[in-house]
């Protein structure tokens, strides 16, 4: 589940929102002036979205090494092709 408390009331209520994340795996969004400004999440969620970052990074990193020699506007070229051609499978797939 996931809790939206205003930082008066996150900082009112800290130790019992720490035990709900803990002990529920519950989120709680805080939010100051109506806007959403952070969250609290348990660890185990927390790994997982950190492991899919580093994941991301070292993808993005190997990509771009691998594509380096290309000229800008050929990769950009290609990246139209290729999302045109996937947006057509998708739209063919409804």
């Amino acid at each position: 589940m996931i809790t939206e408390v205003s930082a008066v009331e996150f900082r009112q209520n800290l130790g019992k929102m720490l035990s709900t994340v803990e002990y529920r795996n519950d989120s709680i969004i805080i939010q100051k002036d109506g806007r959403n400004v952070g969250a609290l999440i348990d660890m185990a969620l927390f790994e997982r979205i950190k492991n899919m970052n580093d994941s991301f990074r070292e993808l993005t990193d190997e990509l771009a090494a691998g594509y380096a020699s290309v000229p800008e506007a050929e990769g950009l070229a290609e990246i139209d092709r290729v999302a045109a051609e996937v947006r057509r499978e998708m739209s063919a797939n409804k």
